[in-house]
């Protein structure tokens, strides 16, 4: 019996890691079993990768660069982590997946989204998610909630609002192109809210 798989996407600061940690709890009080991740990492090897990705160090990095590295990271988290789990017929929530790709580098770096379509496609052996959450905040909100977290940007956060705004147009983009599997849900909404609207979808699928 295959397990059911879901994704939790937006731009920095739009409550996805929130969701997906309460959806988990929701989960494991019914006695399903689950699997958390996130991309990129969820392995040894996927997070050596996000270590390169995220460093600020990295600033050099090109757009074609910063693109394979995170099909690569994605290939090894599928097939090490994400597939197994689904084939033991576990719940598993990834803090983002295929959308991210689309939104970050078609929107936000300019590639071509039938390109990355293929590519993604290779990454994952053509694993798709059953549902996908896209939460959608305003940039000013995102940056207003990121300043709030009080951390040091990472080499993705260092871009300015500009970049923002075209990465959420392509969350946005994204949402009402694969409307059949993707929710785009407010998150600017109370917390309790959001959570309900996701189980609401989730419910469907388990029943």
């Amino acid at each position: 019996m295959r397990g059911l798989f879901f994704t939790f996407e937006g731009i920095d600061g739009c409550g996805k890691s929130t969701q997906l940690k309460e959806i988990a709890s929701r989960l494991e009080s019914r006695g399903v079993p689950v699997l958390t991740t996130r991309e990129p990492g969820g392995t040894p090897v996927a997070e050596k990768i996000r270590e390169i990705l995220i460093s600020p160090e990295n600033s050099e990095m090109v757009n074609e660069c910063e693109l394979f590295l995170y099909l690569a990271a994605r290939a090894q988290h599928v097939r090490e982590k994400i597939i197994p789990a689904l084939q033991k017929g576990m719940i598993v929530l990834c803090d983002r997946f295929l959308e991210a790709t689309f939104a970050y580098q078609g929107f936000g770096r300019g590639l071509s989204l039938s390109f990355l379509e293929q590519l993604n496609s290779f990454a994952t052996g053509g694993l798709i998610p059953d549902r996908t959450f896209i939460f959608d905040v305003p940039v000013e909100i995102s940056g207003q909630r990121m300043d709030q977290m009080n951390k040091k940007k990472d080499r993705l956060e260092q871009n300015g609002p500009e970049f923002y705004e075209k990465i959420r147009k392509g969350y946005l983009f994204m949402a009402e192109k694969q409307s059949g599997s993707c929710v785009l849900i407010d998150g600017c909404q109370e917390v309790s809210r959001i959570s309900d609207q996701v189980w609401e979808e989730i419910e469907k699928l388990l029943d």
